[in-house]
């Protein structure tokens, strides 16, 4: 089955050139279109996509928004891929601690956009270029320091969360540390648990602004 997608952006020219750049690939689908969050839920609910590629800035309701009540009402809700014009904006941050899974830049080549579907979809690599990772480490508090000395992480999951954290899949983290895949998606439920993270994206934005894994 191909991968779905729903694209939301007000600008229609953006939203014709992910459609062609998807479209060209035999695995992926777009279902629709929206120019703004508002118009997202119901969108979601009649299509059920399994990605929804969302601009951040929008003028109704922006895609932070969106996320969060995508995430809050939508049962098993799809993937969130934030489409962004900067990298450093602090949008696309608060956009990911809502619970995106992932960040695209619109400039990105065509390859890159649909490697970057294609990651999310999968849910086991996440996106996390080094402008967020800073971000997320300006952002720390004293709460996500607590929150990671109660996790209690064993040696081996405080491995596999360090590479998630740099973005690396199941099978790669596997290769790295001579492990199975199996053995890893263990790891990985454990991390999420003890961590209260709803995926591995809210898990590795609690090891930056915990301060357990520094931006490089």
């Amino acid at each position: 089955m191909p991968v779905t997608v729903l694209l939301v952006d007000d600008e229609p020219l953006v939203r014709a050139g992910l459609r062609a750049v998807l479209e060209a690939q035999p695995d992926i689908e777009v279902v629709g279109e929206a120019g703004d969050g508002a118009a997202v839920i119901p969108l979601v609910r009649q299509l059920r996509p399994d990605v929804v590629a969302m601009d951040v800035r929008m003028p109704l309701m922006d895609g932070i928004e969106a996320t969060r009540v995508v995430l809050r009402t939508v049962p098993d809700p799809p993937k969130i891929l934030v489409v962004t014009t900067f990298e450093n904006d602090e949008y696309v941050y608060e956009a990911l601690r809502a619970g995106a899974d992932g960040f695209l830049l619109k400039r990105a080549r065509p390859a890159e956009i649909v490697h970057a579907v294609r990651l999310v979809a999968e849910g086991e690599s996440l996106l996390f270029p080094a402008a967020v990772r800073q971000l997320a480490a300006a952002y720390g508090t004293s709460k996500a320091r607590e929150v990671m000395e109660r996790a209690c992480l064993t040696e081996r999951e405080a491995a596999v969360l360090r590479l998630m954290a740099r973005g690396l899949s199941n099978a790669e983290i596997a290769a790295r540390l001579v492990v199975g895949v199996e053995t890893v998606k263990s790891h990985v439920s454990a991390v999420l648990a003890k961590l209260g993270a709803r995926d591995r994206t809210q898990a590795v934005i609690a090891a930056y602004e915990s301060g357990f894994v520094a931006p490089s």
